[in-house]
């Protein structure tokens, strides 16, 4: 996957239209931390998402340097994470967020130390390459509305693994 290459063939999203609201239903992050504001299109096989909120002097993830573009990588997670709820849902599940942690990213590349002063909105693209029931490898991109790559690389989901409680592991 490469921010050089060309948009994923998308279909209009189904359900029509999600904003802000609507995602974070089907994300585990509310309020603030649910950084997608809306729903563009997706695929059986792929996501794009639109933000706003690197703009956001309050952002939660923002320290004193600004909003780093390492940061990039939770908004393409976030999208993961919507990807999955919609084909769950597409599938018969009900609405809501599917449980999953972000694994690891592998192959990521910055275009920006920050992204906070990137021009926006941001679009999240987010492909499936592979994956069955417990695990789920991704390609994703963030590019700000100049068309300049944030950030590109791969992420590994691990879906519905309970954690143990701490006190309980060997």
């Amino acid at each position: 996957m490469s921010c050089a290459g060309t948009a994923f063939e998308l279909h209009p999203a189904t359900p029509a239209a999600l904003d802000h609201a609507g995602i974070a239903a089907r994300v585990p992050h509310h309020g603030t931390m649910c950084l997608l504001d809306r729903l563009l299109a997706w695929t059986d096989d792929s996501v794009t998402c639109s933000a706003i909120s690197h703009r956001d002097p309050a952002h939660p993830l923002r320290s004193e340097s600004g909003l780093l573009a390492a940061h990039a990588i939770e908004y393409a997670a976030q999208a993961m994470a919507l990807h999955g709820a919609l084909r769950a849902e597409a599938a018969g599940a009900a609405a809501g967020p599917v449980p999953g942690y972000l694994a690891s990213a592998r192959g990521v590349q910055l275009g920006r130390w920050r992204m906070d002063d990137a021009p926006g909105p941001l679009r999240i693209e987010a492909q499936r390459i592979a994956g069955d029931s417990r695990q789920l490898l991704y390609g994703f991109r963030v590019i700000d509305a100049a068309g300049a790559c944030l950030a590109e690389g791969r992420a590994t989901v691990v879906l519905n693994t309970p954690l143990r409680p701490a006190a309980t592991m060997p």
